[in-house]
């Protein structure tokens, strides 16, 4: 009989241990979750942007043996490319990257084979200006086919850091707005969300070649025409959670 109470004895202690327990976490939980989801916020978005000129203009170029009636070597066409480039001051080890070559097979009348060899070149420049002297000196060159591939900015992480900076400013002055006129103070900061896109601030450029090529064909060196890009412009947004006082 004794020996029955013990073991009912330690069955309910040993019931209530766990109901502790259980009831412990669950205090802790409901703790937690009240330190963030009961305390009186304000949620608000903000926005920061700017345009800037784009000073890293890309310039893609394409040699192709199949474009020369006489039927001059790609080694040859490459000579003076970077020949042509130099003149302009480009430093072409630096800012003319190539692909591999490619090759394509024509088949002629006599079944001979003839490896025709086309290469692509990618250029960088600074500035409009230095756009359209490349393409003019690819006009006197006689290599037509090359268009401008995309614009960006050397700085632009920096730019959009700042940009964010002005986001999440921008949102606690409206915090502070919203919150003013009845009375309460905006606290810290509870939770920051970044909607930004770090891939924003490059443009590619959907301009036909043949437009581009026009622009320079007819133009005189001394009065270069105008080639103007449009500024890129970086948006960037932020939701903020401010605590209320």
């Amino acid at each position: 009989m004794h020996y029955l109470r013990a073991i009912k004895l330690r069955n309910m202690k040993t019931k209530l241990f766990f109901s502790f327990i259980l009831f412990f976490l669950a205090s802790n939980a409901s703790a937690q979750n009240k330190s963030f989801l009961d305390v009186p916020y304000i949620e608000v978005n903000g926005y920061g942007d700017t345009t800037i000129t784009p000073n890293e203009i890309y310039i893609r170029i394409t040699l192709s043996e199949s474009d020369t009636k006489d039927r001059v070597s790609l080694e040859d066409m490459e000579k003076k490319l970077v020949a042509g480039l130099k003149s302009l001051g480009i430093k072409t080890d630096k800012d003319l990257t190539t692909s591999n070559i490619q090759s394509g097979f024509r088949y002629y009348a006599l079944k001979q084979t003839d490896v025709l060899k086309k290469k692509e070149y990618n250029l960088k420049v600074g500035d409009a200006v230095m756009a359209t002297r490349v393409f003019i000196k690819l006009e006197e060159l006689k290599f037509g086919n090359a268009e401008i591939e995309k614009v960006s900015h050397s700085e632009i992480s920096k730019i959009r850091n700042a940009c964010r900076t002005k986001a999440i400013l921008n949102a606690k002055e409206k915090a502070i707005a919203l919150t003013t006129v009845i009375g309460q103070q905006v606290g810290p900061a509870l939770l920051i969300s970044d909607y930004s896109n770090d891939t924003d601030g490059t443009v590619q450029v959907a301009q036909p070649k043949r437009q581009m090529m026009m622009m320079t064909a007819d133009a005189p060196t001394a009065e270069l025409p105008q080639i103007d890009f449009e500024k890129i412009h970086i948006s960037l947004s932020v939701a903020v959670k401010f605590a209320l006082k």
